[in-house]
């Protein structure tokens, strides 16, 4: 891989967000639309992506994830990455809305979480004709992690990162807090 075209890249997708963020499908108000200036992320830093195996769980469960108007979601618990971060063993886990879903989701909180990045935490998601190498590994790069449309009006409603993928370590990669 080269550092460079991939740094270039997620700069790419960043100024394309902030495009889209201005737009009439923003999920922001108006108001702040006329003001915006561009989201707020950490620099792309590669210690913070990841080539993995996703260890498909054999019997996956249902779970139920409230979101952040009292709703609740039913997920399943379709997997989970395993990883390493400053010396600190990690595991999250993998959801997907049903079974025929392709798409994974990974919603995450860490120690920076309601400091630098938002409180209920951000999200990943990962699509398995972008997201896979041709080995068959999973790309999760932390680097792309975005705030949850919730985090820029109260018109909408996300699902709340479960405990489970509560993390220790601070995550300094994707996208900061938006502050109002």
């Amino acid at each position: 891989m080269d550092i460079e075209i991939w740094k270039e890249h997620v700069e790419i997708e960043r100024k394309n967000k902030d495009i889209f963020f201005r737009g009439y499908q923003s999920p922001m108000s108006f108001e702040y639309r006329e003001t915006f200036k561009g989201l707020d992320y950490y620099p792309p830093d590669l210690e913070y992506r990841f080539e993995l195996e996703a260890f498909e769980h054999q019997d996956k469960e249902n779970i139920r994830i409230e979101d952040t108007k009292g709703n609740i979601r039913d997920f399943i618990r379709w997997g989970e990455f395993r990883f390493m971060i400053k010396g600190q063993n990690c595991v999250l886990q993998i959801y997907k809305s049903n079974v025929y879903e392709e798409q994974l989701f990974l919603p995450f909180r860490d120690s920076t979480s309601g400091q630098d990045t938002h409180g209920a935490g951000r999200y990943l998601d990962l699509q398995p004709y972008v997201n896979k190498t041709d080995e068959g590994l999973w790309v999760l790069d932390f680097n792309e992690a975005y705030n949850p449309w919730c985090a820029y009006s109260n018109d909408y409603a996300c699902p709340l990162t479960p405990p489970e993928n509560w993390l220790e370590v601070p995550i300094y990669a994707g996208e900061k807090d938006f502050k109002k």
